[in-house]
């Protein structure tokens, strides 16, 4: 995958053919900023056709629990870009997210999200904040794998792929190579989440070494996040997974000064989407007073993807001049430096009547100027060496005394098998637990070699079959166990992937 690069989005077409753009008006306020965002595309000269698609409320609620038409599918495969204002997503009645369908279904991998102060005009404590957020977007927590195992008890799975990392930690780098970014940091907690974390963490560094020319260095998400909010000056490109990305994005877009002045890009492979970061807000809808800069901002993202970066910095220069001259919406209006308050659709005849113009103050857009590519290489797998070296099996039990349990899957007879602790709730109950420790009717038990040497600092483990996995289970079922899930314990290439109870 390889293209080149503007203002955080693939510059990806050249041509002078009108190109197509599958466009969502959206819920709420999407209708109203949908209408002023392509009035001043069209003024400026952007050259694209807008094919509109029906997504959103509506759609649900005429049954289609996707949320989107087949006929909307058809047209972002032919457009391969998609401008979408805010949509809803019904509360209740198990409808899934249509932002995260969209990501997931398109192959969306990067979230790109620049936040720069726009000070004076839009009021923030932070007026040199200049920093762009890359979030990985199709994994994580965001996999959406949810289970109830027992009474007590619901897991949501965390999946971090090693191409996963690869992509988006290899795209945050070339994309400050591409800009002239000084630096990347990588925010992560593998201080607790030492296999998931620890992959992006590891795969953050192999990457770095290959950029010796950008400073990198990484942070605990807990204190990365504090900082970021008392500190937005010391970053430059931050590079995280999905669920951290989604909360330190709106972060930043916060502080800022508004979350609804702040655009986002989706880059996949072969199709992009770009949106406003904010919600549909329909307490406001159909009163003309929404803020478009947040999609228009996204737009602006949208026309450099497309090859069009002088029209992207025309429209960009004109709401900057905009903003300085005081045409502010209600959102932003502010006594000292806002000379008339606008409705939504007197803010884009302001920005249209300032076209050509640039800004004396805000930095100037210069989107045309980017230069170099992001090259995204194919994946490449590594064969590993793997070895089963036992099974944690999850039991759902109704006792609260883990010695009790214990004793009872210790005489039980396994073939070549024995049980190495409990844990409830991470925590080691047996053997040796802490009458202290809280019990839930969720137990993992941990099965390993008989032969091996678990009575040691740094346990032994030996090598079993998957066929006395099914032995064990089969007894286990024959004692009236409520077995609710399996995970089978491997090392690669002769390091230990699982983790090890808290205590242990």
């Amino acid at each position: 995958m390889e293209a080149e690069l503007l203002s955080g989005s693939f510059y990806r077409n050249k041509t002078d053919k009108k190109v197509k753009i599958a466009v969502a008006q959206g819920d709420g306020i999407g209708p109203e900023i949908m209408d002023a965002t392509l009035k001043i595309l069209e003024a400026a000269g952007a050259n694209i056709e807008a094919n509109f698609i029906e997504l959103g409320e509506q759609v649900y609620l005429s049954g289609n629990t996707s949320g989107i038409t087949t006929e909307a599918w058809e047209t972002i495969n032919n457009a391969k870009i998609i401008l979408k204002a805010p949509v809803t997503t019904p509360q209740g009645k198990g409808y899934k997210s249509l932002n995260v369908t969209l990501r997931k279904s398109l192959g969306l991998f990067a979230n790109v999200r620049p936040v720069t102060a726009l000070y004076p005009y839009v009021k923030t404590n932070f007026p040199n904040m200049d920093v762009v957020i890359v979030r990985e977007n199709e994994e994580d927590l965001y996999a959406g794998i949810e289970h109830q195992q027992t009474d007590d008890v619901v897991q949501c799975l965390k999946l971090i792929t090693r191409p996963g990392c690869e992509r988006i930690i290899r795209y945050a780098f070339e994309y400050a190579r591409a800009f002239g970014r000084k630096k990347v940091t990588c925010m992560i907690k593998d201080n607790i989440m030492k296999l998931t974390d620890g992959l992006f963490h590891k795969v953050f560094l192999q990457i770095a070494a290959e950029y010796p020319d950008i400073i990198n260095e990484s942070q605990i998400i807990d204190i990365g996040a504090a900082h970021l909010a008392a500190h937005p000056e010391r970053y430059d490109v931050i590079v995280t997974s999905n669920l951290y990305g989604d909360i330190i994005s709106d972060i930043a877009a916060e502080i800022a000064g508004s979350v609804g002045m702040a655009g986002s890009s989706n880059i996949g492979k072969n199709i992009a989407m770009f949106e406003a970061i904010h919600g549909s807000a329909p307490d406001i809808a159909g009163q003309n007073i929404a803020n478009p800069s947040g999609l228009l901002n996204a737009a602006i993202n949208m026309l450099a993807y497309i090859g069009q970066p002088k029209i992207a910095d025309i429209v960009k220069n004109a709401w900057l001049t905009t903003l300085e001259e005081g045409y502010h919406t209600a959102d932003i209006f502010n006594n000292k430096f806002s000379i008339k308050k606008v409705s939504t659709s007197e803010f884009a005849t302001a920005v249209i009547e300032r076209i050509g113009e640039t800004p004396k103050k805000l930095p100037l857009s210069t989107l045309a100027n980017g230069t170099g590519k992001i090259t995204i290489p194919e994946y490449k797998r590594k064969e590993e060496n793997k070895q089963l070296l036992g099974v944690d099996v999850f039991i759902d039990w109704k006792g609260s005394n883990p010695e009790e349990l214990g004793e009872i899957l210790s005489n039980i007879s396994t073939f070549k098998l024995k049980l190495k602790m409990i844990t409830n709730r991470g925590v080691k109950v047996y053997p040796k637990g802490l009458k202290e420790t809280y019990c839930t009717d969720h137990w993992r038990c941990r099965f390993v070699a008989m032969d091996a040497e678990i009575e040691t600092d740094t346990p032994i483990y030996k090598p079993i079959d998957f066929e006395q996995i099914i032995a064990l289970l089969s007894k286990l079922h024959n004692e009236g166990m409520d077995v609710i899930k399996i995970e089978n314990l491997y090392e690669f290439n002769g390091k230990r992937a699982f983790s090890l109870g808290q205590g242990e």
